[in-house]
């Protein structure tokens, strides 16, 4: 599904990502976890295009093509898609009629907007006033609508409460088809950014990475990864970096 290779990126002239390698197989979810700072979003920016993350050497491939220097509508409409931490308010723009317009689904902007508990917001302007919860449900929205092939989620559990956590994990879950096993056919894969590890109450993620300063440090087992971090810190990973 998706290939980086030796990426580097810039952002104002300054080098944030340094050689980074992973490789994601169509049905797989990876998480990244990682401290403040460590390059996690502008990993997701650069995978999704944004114009401000400069690719300086390296490669990007998805699903088998050379996406690079592809444009970001390019790569939503091959099939890219990203939840953002803070997605922007646009005053005037209707959540519905952003909804009808991204929509790759058989059902309806209302069926969509019920399974993300949105109902009543089809109406309002996007994210216009909206809750930290609210504004989570609204990205689970229309990447419920969009249907991408591979979900990109920047910390989905932050500024939310556990109602809302629960909501968000679930729809989560049936974005990324786990309700399907690998070998029954799962088509969709997911790279999912997250500091307190709840998300992966919902997802059962295939492998976890902690990128550091920039620096993919360590790939592995996602809840043996996060006990660890849990326990010792980012300290550990430290040490291994430097050894």
């Amino acid at each position: 599904m998706l290939v980086i290779e030796n990426l580097h990126v810039e952002v104002e002239g300054k080098e944030v990502l340094h050689g980074i390698n992973m490789s994601i197989l169509k049905g797989e979810t990876h998480v990244i976890f990682g401290k403040n700072g460590s390059g996690k979003t502008t990993l997701l920016l650069t995978l999704m295009g944004f114009e401000k993350y400069k690719v300086t050497q390296g490669k990007i491939y998805f699903k088998g093509k050379d996406i690079t220097n592809v444009p970001m509508y390019e790569r939503a409409r091959m099939g890219m898609g990203m939840a953002f931490q803070r997605p922007p308010a646009i005053k005037g723009l209707k959540t519905k009629d952003i909804l009808k317009k991204i929509k790759n689904v058989d059902f309806s902007v209302e069926d969509i907007a019920k399974k993300a508990n949105f109902e009543n917001f089809l109406d309002r302007d996007l994210n216009w006033g909206f809750s930290g919860g609210e504004l989570k449900r609204s990205e689970m929205a229309q990447l419920l609508a969009q249907n991408p092939d591979f979900i990109m989620l920047d910390e989905p559990e932050s500024g939310v409460d556990v109602e809302n956590i629960k909501l968000i994990g679930k729809i989560a879950a049936i974005l990324l088809e786990k309700h399907k096993r690998l070998k029954e056919g799962r088509n969709k894969s997911g790279l999912i950014i997250t500091h307190t590890g709840l998300i992966l109450d919902y997802i059962d993620a295939d492998k976890g990475h902690v990128l550091l300063d920039g620096y993919l440090v360590c790939t592995g087992n996602p809840r043996e990864m996060f006990k660890l971090i849990q326990e010792e810190g980012y300290e550990r990973c430290i040490k291994c970096m430097m050894n």
